[in-house]
């Protein structure tokens, strides 16, 4: 069972202390300049946001927060361990795996749709995630925005890493589709270089990515 997490909402739709994340991210989700941090203990909650979270925000956790050490004024103005809202955030929707895939890519901080793939004759679901994940860099590029891209699909990560995908799926007449988008997408992969982060959408803390379909 996961411990309990106290959540302290100092700037946000009604500042206050959240026993969930859920509760968090429905006061701080879409406010801009929202200022939020999870504690281990309603105590250190408490005293947090009684203090204000000039004494909190940004800094790092564990050891290196008990020592005041603070990230880098470079870095994004967000709290460890929690949601970069300036990002965008992909997802795939399937009917049947194999069968027909579509796939999109929100704005995090908003869901406005930013560019949209599909229906695809027939792929899998770890297929459509790769190639939003690869649609969502050449996407920024082209804007050159740095912004980071999320995903929640291990798979499609560890194959953006390797610039190359691991898929039974057999390449047919009823395939060719997608083969083809994915084949470009690896090519693009390996002739291009990027300065996004690409990360694991934490969907058990945060709930669903803001791009799901909602066909689960």
């Amino acid at each position: 069972m996961a411990k309990q997490k106290f959540y302290v909402v100092w700037v946000g739709k009604v500042p206050g202390i959240y026993t969930s994340w859920t509760e968090c991210q429905q006061q701080v989700n879409q406010f801009t300049g929202a200022k939020f941090k999870a504690f281990e203990s309603r105590s250190e909650a408490e005293k947090a946001y009684a203090a204000g979270y000039k004494n909190y925000w940004g800094q790092q956790s564990g050891s290196a927060a008990s020592k005041g050490f603070k990230r880098s004024s470079a870095s994004p103005d967000i709290d460890p361990g929690e949601i970069d809202y300036d990002s965008i955030s992909v997802d795939v929707g399937t009917r049947g795996n194999p069968g027909p895939v579509e796939y999109k890519g929100v704005d995090t901080q908003t869901g406005d749709i930013l560019f949209s793939c599909g229906p695809i004759q027939k792929g899998t679901n770890n297929l459509g995630e790769f190639l939003a994940i690869v649609h969502a860099l050449a996407y920024l590029k082209k804007i050159g925005s740095t912004k980071t891209v999320y995903s929640d699909s291990m798979n499609a990560l560890k194959w953006l890493k390797q610039k190359k995908v691991v898929s039974t799926l057999q390449r047919d007449a009823s395939t060719k589709e997608i083969w083809d988008l994915v084949d470009r997408a690896e090519h693009w992969l390996r002739t291009n270089t990027y300065e996004n982060k690409v990360l694991k959408w934490q969907t058990k803390s945060w709930g669903e990515i803001k791009a799901d379909y909602g066909r689960k």
